[in-house]
């Protein structure tokens, strides 16, 4: 199981590892959702964290895509 990630821990991961974690995560909701529906479901909170870390993944990969972020390693950090 995965903890919460924060937006600033996801600026050091390039984009294969971000899709890495993205994947794990898509597969942890899946499984956490299958729980839910059969009943062995524990910890609910987790569906809302695990939800909002895929949306903070997706956030980072458009804002690199339209230039708001920088992946690591790119030439615009040597501007900062």
């Amino acid at each position: 199981m995965l903890m919460a990630v924060k937006a600033h821990e996801l600026d050091e991961l390039n984009a294969i590892d971000l899709e890495a974690r993205l994947r794990e995560a898509k597969e942890e909701l899946f499984n956490l959702r299958f729980q839910a529906a059969t009943g062995q479901l524990e910890s609910h909170g987790r569906l809302r964290t695990v939800k909002k870390d895929i949306a903070r993944i997706y956030t980072v990969v458009r804002e690199r895509e339209l230039g708001i972020r920088t992946a690591p390693g790119s030439s615009n950090e040597d501007e900062k």
